[in-house]
């Protein structure tokens, strides 16, 4: 592997990009270096959505493009890709964008501050789905935060914006060089150019990043170099340098290995390598499992969900990951490498503390296995936080329910928010197997979740509201079961 410079398409040009700091964000490098100020940066965690861009890459001999948020990105990961700002709808002396003339026209701007970041959400939505729903648009837009102009004319843009294009086919509404008529298949070819036949190697001042090809070479680099900070969707991972300020001395980025990319499905079990995105692995696992639609969608928000990865969200362990919960309740298992050896644990023996797993060093996790379906089972997870969309879970639980009868067959339940690490509810589900399943076998089940969880008392919730939260949940997983509950409408009343 040698080092290289990064290369990526910006306008219809390729930009390569020498003795750069490997943790530079997207959003340092557009600002400071480009002086393209259109990007905003707003709380440099992945919040706010004032830094949106959008990211294409080649999918099949078609493009692909995905919001994402630029100051949580570092600058090597999109090595490859094209890279599309809000200067990129309209060029100067141009007429603006569609999505831009409806949010004109629609009075969705006050300060203007956030006003980029909805343009590139809602240009994302625009050039992924011709007829999204209202639910569509709000999915969309969950990750990009108005504090003066509200969501309503926001939302009139979304539905306005296609009846704005009025047929016009402006050089695929993006900014190329002059006098350039580019149709997607020459962007095709040109990011298919840059494609590289090695890994991409880095070195500045002392860091290094290393982005391998395949999970040979990966393993191979890892045992050299066991202490390096290994990268996926960098959600996590980039607020370490924005708001902890770390120095990574060697980064290994798991985003190009094909392996990891890959996901696939059986008659036995969903196989999601560990670098797929949120975005594209959740799908998958809803289709499989409809109960966990709403927790999968309140995931965080599409311009995470498109960087963010399962495995990352796994192997980082933090005792409020939303997808560990559910996982566990069915039964997942991660499949592990160090060196040229694998193995194979169940998910819910791979943490031990806060922040402390099974991996050993130099071992990295290569995928998730999660077993299809049972007919007879029934699956659901429930998030319980402050607000609806974009945010951290006080508490979330997931079950697995199978019964002969009204007598329980078999009981998962899985908590997040109340321990140290997301763990199952066993002495809860030792007091339900074998029970009636009715509200006294409930009731008891309740006392022993105290036995099971000793939460602790922070921003979120105090230790007795989520314990309390908790019980209230697994109450309400068994009228939902019981057909008490309208299930077709979300907490705090949103409709599905």
């Amino acid at each position: 592997m040698a080092t290289s410079s990064i290369r990526f398409v910006l306008d219809g040009e390729v930009i390569e990009v020498d003795n750069v700091d490997p943790t530079r964000t997207v959003l340092q490098f557009l600002r400071e270096d480009l002086r393209r100020k259109g990007t905003k940066e707003g709380c440099a965690e992945g919040d706010c959505g004032a830094c949106t861009v959008v990211v294409a890459e080649v999918n099949r001999d078609d493009l692909s493009l995905k919001a994402v948020n630029s100051c949580i990105q570092f600058l090597p990961t999109i090595d490859g890709k094209e890279l599309i700002t809000v200067e990129s709808l309209s060029p100067p002396g141009s007429k603006l964008h569609p999505v831009q003339r409806a949010m004109v026209q629609q009075h969705g701007s006050q300060c203007g501050f956030c006003t980029p970041g909805f343009v590139m959400s809602l240009f994302a939505l625009y050039k992924s789905n011709a007829s999204p729903s209202r639910q569509d648009i709000d999915d969309a837009l969950a990750g990009n935060l108005c504090r003066c102009t509200g969501y309503r004319p926001i939302i009139a843009a979304a539905e306005s914006m296609y009846s704005e294009a009025n047929g016009d086919s402006h050089a695929d509404w993006l900014r190329q060089p002059a006098g350039a008529q580019q149709k997607p298949s020459d962007r095709v070819a040109r990011l298919t150019s840059l494609a590289r036949s090695d890994g991409l190697e880095i070195e500045h001042a002392g860091r290094r990043f290393y982005a391998p090809l395949d999970i040979d070479s990966l393993a191979r680099l890892y045992a050299r170099n066991s202490d390096a900070t290994i990268l996926a969707g960098g959600t996590d991972v980039g607020l370490w340098v924005t708001k902890q300020h770390r120095d990574l001395e060697t980064v290994i980025y798991t985003g190009r290995v094909a392996e990891l990319n890959a996901l696939s499905v059986s008659s036995t079990h969903i196989e999601a390598g560990a670098a797929v995105t949120f975005t594209d692995v959740m799908p998958v696992i809803v289709g499989e499992y409809p109960g966990l639609d709403e927790l999968f969608r309140r995931f965080a928000s599409p311009p995470i969900r498109n960087a963010a990865t399962l495995g990352g969200n796994i192997a980082n362990g933090s005792p409020i990951g939303d997808s560990m919960a559910a996982l566990m309740v069915v039964g997942a298992s991660l499949v592990l490498r160090s060196g040229s050896a694998t193995r194979e644990l169940p998910l819910d023996a791979f943490y031990h503390d806060y922040q402390v797993n099974d991996l050993a060093p130099g071992e990295f996790l290569v995928s998730v296995r999660i077993p299809v379906s049972d007919p007879n089972a029934i699956v659901r997870s429930q998030k319980w936080s402050k607000r609806f969309d974009q945010d951290i879970s006080a508490v979330c639980t997931a079950y697995c329910l199978e019964l002969d009868g009204n007598t329980v067959k078999h009981f998962r339940m899985a908590c997040g928010g109340l321990a140290p690490v997301v763990k199952r509810a066993a002495k809860c589900e030792q007091a339900l197997t074998g029970k009636p399943w009715n509200e006294k076998s409930i009731e008891q089940a309740c006392i022993a979740l105290a036995a099971d969880f000793s939460p602790i008392s922070d921003m979120r919730a105090s230790a007795d509201i989520r314990l309390r939260a908790v019980q209230n949940l697994l109450r309400r997983f068994f009228h939902e079961t019981e057909g008490n509950v309208d299930t077709t409408v979300y907490s705090y009343g949103r409709q599905r």
